[in-house]
């Protein structure tokens, strides 16, 4: 098991960031490798199951795990078969305005660096005013 931390610092409001994690149908539009998201619910929401959609109309199962709106934190398992990523997320007022944001992703080592590089351009789309 391997545990990786990103940060991002951009210019956008901490308010707005947190709703564009909050709200699964924007993902698409911050989060490059996201062409599209499936679920049953139009916010975040412990226990919710979906489908996340990426490249090549690969689709893949996640459950959101835990929801903190007054924390602006959140975390989701992503599972495709026996191999599982957890994701925890959240935002912060940044050191000189806008927004910082977190991601801690754990799973097999492999699975974590491979999605690193994404998730490092998704995070500074997420906190770009």
């Amino acid at each position: 098991m391997t545990t990786l931390t990103l940060h991002a610092t951009g210019t956008a409001p901490p308010a707005e960031v947190w709703e564009r994690y909050a709200v699964p149908a924007r993902w698409p539009g911050w989060a490059p490798q996201i062409t599209g998201v499936d679920l049953p619910a139009d916010r975040l929401t412990p226990g919710v199951a979906g489908r996340v959609r990426g490249p090549l109309r690969i689709a893949v199962p996640f459950t959101v795990e835990g929801v903190d709106e007054a924390a602006r934190r959140w975390s989701w398992v992503v599972a495709v078969g026996p191999l599982r990523l957890r994701l925890l997320h959240w935002v912060a007022a940044g050191p000189d305005g806008g927004t910082t944001t977190g991601l801690r992703i754990s799973g097999p080592a492999p699975l974590v660096l491979a999605y690193a590089p994404a998730a490092r351009l998704a995070l500074a789309h997420l906190v770009r005013a």
